[in-house]
């Protein structure tokens, strides 16, 4: 596949996503908690049921469930991944999403359309962000070419794939392609929904970490038409310039 294939990638044939999802639902099951379960659901806007399953909690019974198992493949990941995301409850999807940032540098440049799959199908920003800060970041820094891809998904009208051409970079600090990073925050400055604004202010405020005067110059240049929510973010930990005398 082409590393921006719209197509549903296959489920590849896996023993190892077999072994894993034996033993995950019922690790699962056994924790569920259906008053704290109906709470998660609301606070996520009821994208997807939960199990009631704390994050300490579940990365617990997680490491249980992957204990004595061999380091995957590339087709074991993608088999792992599709299918928690084929099974109902979020933490499903949460095992996979911590699973393929615990094993990104076993996979290649060809693993990026399964990614993309996952990120445009029960999208939310409790996944994607952790998919694009953790295995898209590291897909495209191991292979430039990818980048590519990310100039057509800041473009996309899919926003959580605008929202990840945004934040990949959020952990490449001196290796960040300022030209890409400026060149999308000032692309989609007008875009219409919050999640892609507030993504330029979390994405220019983790580069000003780096680099704060280049944040502060490029927010000042354009103040006009960013948001005031992208500027408020970008700006957040940004010392002010001291006042000309």
């Amino acid at each position: 596949m082409q590393s921006n294939d719209r197509r549903p990638p296959r489920v590849p044939r896996s023993a190892l996503a077999d072994t894993l999802l034996e033993r995950l639902p019922e690790a699962y099951a056994a924790a569920a908690d259906p008053v704290r379960a109906r709470a998660m659901t609301a606070y996520m806007k009821d994208v997807a049921p939960f199990l009631g399953i704390p994050t300490p909690l579940r990365r617990e019974l997680s490491r249980t469930v992957t204990k004595d198992t061999p380091k995957p493949s590339e087709a074991d990941c993608a088999a792992l991944a599709l299918r928690c995301w084929l099974l109902p409850e979020r933490e499903y999807q949460y095992f996979a999403v911590d699973y393929l940032r615990r094993h990104v540098a076993r996979c290649s440049s060809g693993f990026l359309p399964v990614v993309r799959h996952l990120i445009v199908t029960v999208p939310w920003w409790d996944t994607v962000d952790l998919l694009a800060a953790h295995t898209v970041g590291p897909l495209v820094a191991a292979d430039p070419e990818l980048a590519a891809a990310m100039d057509e998904w800041i473009e996309d009208e899919n926003l959580w794939l605008a929202r990840t051409a945004l934040l990949h970079q959020l952990r490449f600090k001196s290796a960040t392609d300022t030209g890409r990073l400026f060149g999308y925050c000032r692309g989609r400055a007008d875009h219409p929904d919050f999640f892609v604004r507030k993504a330029i202010g979390w994405a220019l405020r983790e580069y000003a970490k780096t680099d704060p005067e280049a944040v502060r110059a490029f927010v000042e240049a354009e103040r006009g038409s960013l948001a005031p929510l992208s500027v408020h973010e970008a700006l957040r930990n940004v010392a002010q310039a001291p006042a000309s005398s």
